[in-house]
């Protein structure tokens, strides 16, 4: 359609500003932004809609239309709602680059003009795939309030009859048309991610041909639209963060025209997963800031009150203060010339996700960083009883890898490795250095291990494995740290001697009048005491296991 033919259109409230002399240009599609630089959603032919949230003052003005002009657009259209009339600096940055320009009434909803567009341009496009990539496009870049990926997967169906996904590197759904239905089953799901990452290790282009059973499927890589086109930069530092398209049809018959669409689409999808990386921002800056205060022996006290700043982040509406828990993740490749520390947090960030859920907002209750070559994630947990030590529930590493296995593999391929370490619940503050400790230490045992993929967890640590004399001296002492060093903490600060009395209780065979005697307390001060004890470590006194371990820890210590 041409542009003038909006202007008579009274029902769109557009009122030309300037540009007269271009009112025959060709409108190809319309697209909403309020971005300083939309220039890598915009194709050319485009309507660009702005509320000029961009504008910060006059000079803004220029460099915003240069791009506009730049990329071909047929028109500017500027809504007056935000700013009454539409600045003067705008008029001429547009009267110097020859584009047209005009003012939306405030009464009229951009959607309204968009959907006027789309109607037009589709009509006199009847078959031409062109125009459903604007309409994608539109949908994809008019903010959050577009629909995200499920939206484009919603117009491949009904423009173009196909059922599609989009899986994380793992397998896990994160978005799926309408007419796909239900998600794809967890074996199918991973069985498209391994053969992608398989195929993307080897370096073949998409998409890539699946026959799972007696259908065929498609996969398109979706790379992150913010890097650059002309990097060059080793496959592994993002095979295992890619998202890929799973489209089920056979595209080996499909017209250029058509993997061109299918291409613009997994570049559009990309930008929901940049959106979706810089959500992510705030998370691992609290978990750098925590580990940071860890690692440097900072009071417990400040690292408790970063922790209550990072629980309403990461669990909202939570009425208690969450336990927590420290999973290590390493990968390692093979000659070490690529950096396995992003990697392993990004990875991390995904195989920590539960993975019968969809969506990518579920990744939003874990916080990871990463140091060198190590990724460490804080997993908060719901408030659980005192009893509990956090060993039956939270995140297991016997099956946190289960699921994930298969496509992990496909994408270490044959020179990379991926080994994590998963920590007991911790109840405090206090308890987190030795967590840390722990997980790493679980994590050097699964290291130990053979496979391409391998997970130990704080179970693995347990004072019967201690006593085996092939445990290297630093697991003993992850081991003792997790269970004396709140107390220690908590005597350096208090004076209060929890340490003597756990070794005076457990030297009296837990007998609460011998040990009151021998300490000359009261019977209640004791029982005080160790009710603080069992607070601070998550233990229970009164189980034979968990003396022993006590037992065990005050004598390696």
């Amino acid at each position: 359609m041409r542009l003038r033919a909006l202007l008579d259109t009274d029902a769109l409230g557009l009122r030309l500003l300037g540009g007269e002399d271009e009112l025959d240009r060709t409108v190809r599609g319309v697209m909403t932004t309020d971005l300083k630089d939309p220039s890598r959603y915009l194709s050319g032919g485009e309507l660009v809609l702005t509320g000029l949230a961009w504008r910060h003052g006059a000079a803004d003005s220029e460099p915003f239309v240069r791009i506009l002009a730049a990329a071909g657009v047929a028109a500017l259209a500027a809504g007056e709602a935000e700013l009454g009339d539409v600045p003067e600096d705008l008029v001429l940055a547009c009267v110097r680059h020859r584009l047209p320009l005009f003012a939306v009434h405030e009464s009229v909803a951009f959607a309204t003009i968009t959907e006027h567009v789309v109607r037009q341009v589709s009509g006199e496009r009847a078959g031409d795939l062109a125009a459903v990539v604007d309409r994608h496009r539109r949908m994809m870049t008019s903010g959050p309030a577009g629909g995200g990926p499920d939206v484009v997967l919603d117009l491949l169906g009904t423009d173009l009859d196909l059922r599609a996904w989009v899986l994380s590197p793992t397998g896990r759904p994160i978005a799926g048309s309408k007419l796909a239905g239900a998600a794809l089953p967890a074996d199918v799901s991973a069985k498209l991610a391994a053969e992608h990452l398989a195929a993307a290790r080897t370096g073949r282009r998409g998409p890539h041909r699946v026959l799972v059973g007696t259908t065929t499927y498609s996969l398109f890589p979706i790379r992150s639209s913010g890097r650059s086109a002309g990097a060059s930069r080793d496959v592994r530092e993002t095979v295992l963060s890619d998202w890929l398209l799973a489209v089920e049809a056979d595209a080996g018959d499909w017209p250029a025209e058509r993997l061109d669409l299918l291409q613009g689409v997994t570049q559009l999808i990309a930008v929901e997963r940049d959106r979706r990386d810089a959500a992510r921002t705030v998370r691992r800056r609290l978990a750098q800031e925590v580990l940071e205060l860890v690692q440097t022996g900072a009071a417990p006290a400040e690292i408790a009150a970063r922790l209550r700043v990072a629980a309403p982040v990461l669990l909202p509406g939570l009425g208690a203060a969450p336990h927590w828990q420290v999973v290590v993740a390493r990968v390692e490749w093979d000659g070490g010339e690529v950096e396995g520390g992003p990697v392993a947090q990004s990875l991390l960030e995904e195989i920590l996700v539960d993975p019968l859920t969809s969506g990518p907002e579920h990744s939003d209750r874990i916080a990871v960083a990463h140091t060198g070559e190590e990724a460490i994630a804080l997993v908060p947990l719901p408030a659980v009883s005192a009893e509990h030590d956090g060993s039956e529930s939270g995140v297991l590493a016997d099956t946190l890898l289960e699921v994930v296995r298969d496509p992990l593999s496909a994408g270490l391929n044959d020179d990379g490795r991926l080994t994590l370490g998963v920590s007991a619940a911790v109840h405090s503050a206090e308890g987190l250095r030795g967590a840390l400790e722990e997980a790493r230490h679980a994590r050097r045992v699964a290291a130990a291990r053979p496979g391409r993929v391998c997970a130990a967890g704080h179970q693995e640590l347990a004072s019967h494995v201690l006593l085996l004399p092939f445990v290297p001296d630093d697991v003993r002492r992850a081991f003792t740290a997790r269970l004396l060093d709140p107390l220690r903490d908590y005597d350096r600060r208090h004076r209060a001697e929890l340490i003597p009395t756990l070794e005076a209780f457990l030297d009296c065979d837990a007998s609460w009048t011998r040990c009151a005697t021998r300490l000359h307390l009261h019977v209640n001060t004791l029982r005080y005491r160790v009710g603080r004890i069992e607070q601070l470590t998550g233990r229970d006194l009164s189980r034979l296991e968990d003396k022993l371990d006590f037992f065990l820890a005050l004598r390696m210590s």
